[in-house]
């Protein structure tokens, strides 16, 4: 296995939602504490602030994202700089913030929401398709680990702090069909799972907050490897680069940890991941 490198020197307080734009062949991340969407272009790299916590984003065009912060799903034009807002996001309610989100294959965008101090149950996580921001899942403390199938045939979500990723069936359209069901236990771990990505072969790869690594299950739920990084809190995986084969991997430095803490990191795996959808304004 390839030995994690360092990506960008950048210290995130907490990194996350690092997404592989397919069209412009670049990473975008998140330093959700910091407010900040990062990356890496010709000539080093670049960092845009917001008003808001953002977290987690999907590619619309080649110039523009959609963008989840604390309040709203944002239009974010990468040429301006300029923000507009697509609908809000618990936005009555100042206690909570966007987490872990990603775009589902039919053009749809999932985004979790929790409690500014994880308080218990106060997240949910939700879709938006077509217009239409509908709630999924309610009672969330720390939502993570969305993510689906690469026919189409299940979301994957976590509860970080009940340790399970939990495999939800979805209907033609992509909504919720049936109750979910565990596809991983690991409640009593001394980690918790925290942002994950399916490959090409429909394996899922976790980030493991408090282990330093990303895990590789099986679409059954059985384990088959894990790839490490150099800190503990390894937050979110995105695959990129040439052949899709790159392992990006945010980490956090909150709780005042030292470097390489809060640094973003690559690994090359050797095995193909899948570029991500476009959301579908």
């Amino acid at each position: 296995m390839s030995a994690a490198r360092v990506f960008s020197e950048t210290v995130c307080t907490l990194g996350e939602g690092p997404l592989w734009h397919p069209g412009r062949e670049q990473l975008f991340w998140f330093d959700i504490i910091g407010r900040r969407l990062l990356t890496r272009e010709e000539g080093g790299e670049r960092a845009w602030s917001f008003d808001d916590e953002v977290s987690a984003a999907g590619w619309i065009d080649r110039d523009r994202l959609l963008v989840a912060s604390a309040r709203a799903l944002l239009v974010f034009d990468l040429r301006s700089g300029a923000a507009e807002e697509l609908c809000p996001l618990e936005a009555d309610d100042p206690a909570t913030r966007s987490n872990d989100g990603r775009a589902d294959p039919w053009g749809g965008f999932w985004i979790g929401t929790m409690g500014r101090q994880a308080e218990a149950g106060a997240g949910a996580i939700y879709r938006w398709y077509r217009g239409e921001m509908r709630r999924l899942v309610a009672g969330v403390t720390i939502t993570n680990a969305i993510c689906f199938a690469p026919d189409g045939g299940c979301a994957y979500y976590a509860d970080t702090p009940t340790g399970r990723i939990l495999r939800q069936p979805l209907d033609a359209e992509g909504w919720p069909d049936g109750a979910p069901e565990v596809l991983v236990d690991a409640e009593g771990a001394e980690w918790g799972p925290d942002g994950a990505v399916t490959d090409a072969e429909g394996c899922l790869w976790n980030a493991q907050w408090g282990a330093g690594r990303v895990a590789r299950y099986a679409p059954d739920g059985a384990f088959l490897s894990a790839w490490d990084v150099p800190t503990p809190q390894a937050t979110c995986p995105a695959f990129g680069g040439p052949g899709m084969s790159t392992l990006f991997v945010t980490t956090a430095a909150e709780g005042g940890l030292s470097l390489p803490a809060g640094r973003t990191f690559a690994i090359e795996t050797g095995i193909a991941g899948r570029p991500e959808p476009p959301v579908r304004l």
